[in-house]
């Protein structure tokens, strides 16, 4: 599920600062790591040009926008959704739906190159990923459109508030923020490379193996000694790089994988939610709607019954 950064209350939707045009207003906050951006628009708009320096952390607020980048087809651009434009790479935006009673907000995040080096730099040697022909670094254009993770959202709201602080201390605790920021993106990037392609790294790449046994065996036990036999580790180093690497646990990654495979089924007229329960690899219903009302907001129940009104 999509999850939206929210500005603080002290941003007010249509006061972010002198406007000087109704297609792109801009309101900056410059640190010495980084520069962020608050853009606001309150008017279609088609093929509007912009440039930052360094690489951009771009985060849709609300609104819609479709993005043009260089050698890329064009994309819908949602609130949910980050992009990460490269070092200077000119973006073209559309904004179809803009006006001043539903204004386009999007947030983006300018960091200097030496930021990500460090950052970069620190990961691998302190923290290296788990195969040592992959370590930590920014993916490429494929990897670039991103729906937010929550700790991702969490991470951009903070470095906002830390933005705009008027602590003496901001630009030292705007760079702890900014490097968190940085990992939870290539945390982000990694997800989308080992849970949404895994097939393409099965025989280079461990944890996607591991994926690839967890969807093929949903419905059935999987033991964290099984699961880490399979990647060669031992339990405690299975459940630390995998955390490390991916932003959640082997656990939390089979629970998201079941409660996506029972929204599906819950989708089929004929199936009850207690086969829906059992299919998706939970053993236990009254666990299981506690856990999907948790994570969905309502119980198995009421979302099937949603989908048939």
């Amino acid at each position: 599920m999509p999850t939206r950064v929210h500005l603080p209350a002290a941003v007010p939707p249509l006061a972010l600062g002198q406007l000087h045009t109704l297609v792109e207003n801009r309101t900056v906050f410059a640190l010495d790591a980084f520069e962020l951006n608050i853009f606001e628009t309150h008017q279609a708009a088609h093929r509007v040009p912009l440039r930052l320096n360094g690489l951009a952390l771009t985060t849709m607020l609300r609104g819609k926008k479709v993005m043009h980048l260089p050698d890329r087809p064009a994309f819908d651009y949602l609130p949910g959704e980050t992009v990460v434009v490269g070092e200077d790479e000119l973006m073209e935006i559309d904004f179809p739906e803009a006006c001043l009673c539903r204004p386009t907000q999007c947030l983006a995040v300018a960091i200097a190159p030496d930021s990500i080096r460090q950052t970069v730099d620190l990961l691998n040697e302190r923290y290296p990923r788990a195969e040592a022909h992959a370590p930590w670094a920014l993916a490429g254009p494929e990897y670039a459109h991103l729906t937010n993770t929550p700790e991702l959202t969490g991470t951009l709201e903070r470095l906002v508030a830390v933005s705009r602080t008027t602590d003496a201390a901001k630009d030292v605790l705007a760079n702890f923020t900014l490097q968190e920021l940085l990992v939870r993106l290539m945390q982000t990037q990694a997800r989308e490379l080992i849970f949404n392609d895994y097939a393409r790294h099965l025989t280079t790449h461990r944890f996607a193996a591991v994926v690839h046994y967890i969807k093929e065996h949903l419905a059935d036990n999987l033991p964290i000694e099984k699961l880490s036999a399979l990647a060669c580790m031992s339990k405690a180093t299975f459940f630390r790089l995998f955390k490390r690497e991916l932003g959640l646990t082997p656990v939390e990654y089979i629970v998201r994988e079941r409660l996506a495979e029972a929204k599906r089924l819950l989708r089929q007229p004929l199936a009850s939610v207690a086969e829906v329960c059992l299919r998706a690899g939970f053993n236990n219903l009254s666990y299981f709607q506690a856990l999907f009302k948790k994570h969905e907001g309502i119980t198995p129940g009421a979302y099937k019954k949603q989908l048939t009104n």
